[in-house]
C-alpha cells in the first residue's frame, strides 16, 4: 500500500465512521474507496465489514448516556441482530451480489418511509398504550424485524442504520436519540458477527491493511459522529437520516 492509499483509506474510514453513528450509511463511502485502489468486491466487501467495527466500537461508547435504561430492549434484539449478522454473512460467502440488487433499494425506501412517518406513529402508539391497547404482536414483529435488517447488514451493510431507525421508530416509545443509541449497539453487533464470520472462513482473503487503515479512521470517525449527532435536534436528524436513505437509493440504482 503507497501512502497516499493509506491517507486516503484512513479518511474515508473517519467519514464512514462518523456517518454511521448519526445514521449508518458509511460503507457508500468506503466501499467505493476499497474498490477505487483495485480490491476485488468481495474481498472489498469483507475488509470493509473487519475494518469498521472500530467506529461501531467508539460509536456506542459516545452514545452511553442515551443507553442508559435500555438493558430489556437491548436483551431482546441483540441476540436478534446477531443471529441476523452471522446469516448475512455467511450468505455473502455463498450467494452471488446480485441476490440482493433488487431488494436492498426497497429494504432502504421502507426504512426512509417509516422514518418519515416516525412522530405519527409514535403518537398513534402511544394513544393505543393510554388506552391499555398496545399491539402484543410488537413483542414479535420487532425483534424478527430486526433480525432480517441484521442479515442485510451482514450481507452487506450500506444504509442498515436507517433500515433500524426506521423499523424502531415506528415500535418503540422511546427518542430519536435513544433510538439511534440502541441501532448504534445493534449495527456493532451485526458487523462484528459477520466480521468474525469472515475472519475465520475466509481470514487469508481479507486485505489486513486497508482493514487496519479504516479501522483506525472509523475509531475516530465514531466519536466525532457521536459529538455531532446527539446535539442534532430530532427534526434535523431525521432529516439527515432521509437524506442518507435516497443517497444509498440512487448510488445502488444508478
Amino acid at each position: 500500500m503507497s501512502v497516499f492509499e493509506v491517507v486516503m483509506i484512513v479518511l474515508a474510514g473517519v467519514a464512514a465512521g462518523t456517518i454511521n453513528t448519526i445514521v449508518g450509511a458509511g460503507s457508500l463511502v468506503t466501499f467505493p474507496t476499497l474498490l477505487f485502489f483495485g480490491y476485488p468486491p468481495v474481498v472489498a466487501n469483507m475488509s470493509n465489514t473487519v475494518g469498521l467495527v472500530a467506529g461501531g466500537v467508539s460509536g456506542v461508547h459516545g452514545y452511553r448516556r442515551e443507553l442508559a435504561g435500555e438493558g430489556r430492549t437491548l436483551r431482546t434484539l441483540v441476540p436478534a441482530s446477531l443471529a441476523g449478522g452471522l446469516a448475512g454473512g455467511l450468505l455473502l460467502l455463498v450467494l452471488p451480489a446480485a441476490v440482493f440488487e433488487v431488494v436492498v433499494p426497497v429494504l432502504i425506501a421502507v426504512g426512509v418511509v417509516l422514518v418519515l412517518l416516525g412522530p405519527r406513529l409514535k403518537e398513534r402508539a402511544a394513544r393505543r398504550r393510554a388506552a391499555g391497547r398496545t399491539p402484543r404482536s410488537h413483542g414479535v414483529a420487532l425483534p424478527l424485524l430486526v433480525g432480517l435488517a441484521g442479515v442485510y447488514g451482514g450481507y452487506f451493510g450500506a444504509a442498515q442504520g436507517v433500515i433500524l431507525v426506521g423499523i424502531m421508530g415506528a415500535m418503540l416509545p422511546a427518542s430519536l436519540q435513544t433510538i439511534n443509541g440502541i441501532k448504534n449497539v445493534l449495527g456493532l453487533v451485526v458487523n462484528a458477527t459477520s466480521a468474525l464470520v469472515f475472519v475465520v472462513v475466509a481470514g487469508p482473503d481479507i486485505a489486513w491493511g486497508a482493514a487496519l487503515a479504516l479501522g483506525v479512521g472509523a475509531l475516530i470517525g465514531g466519536v466525532l459522529g457521536a459529538r455531532i449527532g446527539r446535539r442534532l435536534p430530532p427534526p434535523l436528524l431525521r432529516g439527515v437520516i432521509v437524506v442518507i436513505g435516497v443517497v444509498a437509493i440512487v448510488r445502488m440504482i444508478a
